[in-house]
C-alpha cells in the first residue's frame, strides 16, 4: 500500500539520544559535582556503618526491632543477621544497606515534597500524573542507560538509578494520604485561623503518617529490587554476588547472595511499617 511505502519513521530514538548528548555536555560540571556529592556520602554511611562490629550492630538492630516489633521479629532479625555473618557476606550487606539507606533517603527528600505539592495544585498533579506513571512502567533496565551515560560506571550510577525507580511510591502515598485527610478536621483547622503552613503540619501530616511511612516502605523494597539490575554498572554489595553467580553458573553463590538480599528485604520491611 502507498502510505506503508513512503511511510517515514519519526526519529524519536535519534531525537532522544541528541538530547541526552547535549544534556551531559551542558551540564558536564554539574553532574561531576553531584557524582562527588553522592560518593563522598555513600562511603561516609558506608563507613560508619562498618565501623561498628558486627556483633553489637545485631544486638542494636536486634533491641530496636524487640521495640518496636517485639521479640519475634527481633529474634528473627539476631538469627538472620547471625546468618548472614556466619556466610562471610556481613561487609556486602552492609555496602547493600548504604546504597539502598542512601536512595531511599533521597527518593523520600525529593518525593515527600512533591507529594504534598500535588495534593494541593491541581496543575503540578496533571503533569506529574503521566510522569510518575512512565517511571513505573518502563523496563528497569532502561534507567541504566543514561544513568551510565551522565555518571559512568560506579556506585554512583547504581543509586541516581535506583532513586528514579523508587521515587514514584513516596509521592503518590504522600499524595493519597493527603487527599485522604477528613474534609471535618480541614473545616475545623480553617476555622480555628489555622494558615497554609500550620495547616499541613498540624492537621494535614499528621494525618497522613500512615500513608506517607507506607510510602516510605514502598520505597525501601524497591530500591532493593533495583540492587541486582544497578549491579550491572557497578553498584556493587551483594547484586555484585548475584551477577557473578550468574556469569559463573554458580548456584550455591547465588543462593547465599539472594538470601542475604531477602532477609535484608524483610527486616527493611518489618522494622518501617504504618501499623
Amino acid at each position: 500500500m502507498w502510505f506503508v511505502k513512503f511511510w517515514t519513521k519519526i526519529p524519536l530514538g535519534d531525537t532522544v539520544e541528541r538530547g541526552v548528548d547535549a544534556l551531559e555536555i551542558a551540564l558536564r560540571s554539574e553532574f561531576r559535582a553531584l557524582s562527588s556529592f553522592l560518593h563522598s556520602s555513600i562511603g561516609a554511611l558506608e563507613g560508619f556503618l562498618a565501623f561498628i562490629p558486627p556483633l553489637i550492630f545485631i544486638a542494636v538492630l536486634g533491641v530496636l526491632a524487640w521495640r518496636v516489633r517485639g521479640w519475634k521479629v527481633a529474634l528473627f532479625v539476631v538469627v538472620s543477621l547471625l546468618l548472614i555473618l556466619n556466610l562471610g557476606l556481613w561487609s556486602l550487606t552492609i555496602r547493600t544497606l548504604a546504597i539502598v539507606l542512601m536512595a531511599t533517603i533521597a527518593s523520600t527528600l525529593i518525593g515527600i515534597p512533591i507529594g504534598i505539592l500535588k495534593a494541593h495544585n491541581k496543575v503540578i498533579h496533571t503533569i506529574t500524573r503521566p510522569i510518575l506513571d512512565f517511571m513505573q512502567t518502563i523496563p528497569t533496565f532502561v534507567y541504566l542507560i543514561p544513568a551510565l551515560m551522565f555518571f559512568g560506571l560506579g556506585t554512583v550510577p547504581g543509586v541516581i538509578a535506583t532513586i528514579v525507580f523508587a521515587l514514584p511510591p513516596p509521592v503518590r502515598l504522600t499524595y493519597l494520604g493527603i487527599r485522604q485527610v477528613p474534609v471535618e478536621l480541614i473545616e475545623a483547622g480553617k476555622a480555628f485561623g489555622s494558615n497554609w503552613w500550620q495547616m499541613l503540619y498540624k492537621v494535614e501530616i499528621p494525618n497522613a503518617i500512615p500513608s506517607v511511612v507506607m510510602g516510605v516502605n514502598q520505597c525501601i523494597m524497591m530500591s532493593l529490587s533495583m540492587v541486582v539490575i544497578a549491579a550491572m554498572i557497578g553498584a556493587g554489595g551483594l547484586g555484585r554476588e548475584v551477577m557473578r553467580a550468574l556469569a559463573t553458573i554458580n548456584i550455591g553463590m547465588g543462593f547465599e547472595a539472594g538470601l542475604g538480599i531477602v532477609i535484608l528485604a524483610i527486616i527493611l520491611d518489618r522494622l518501617v511499617r504504618a501499623e
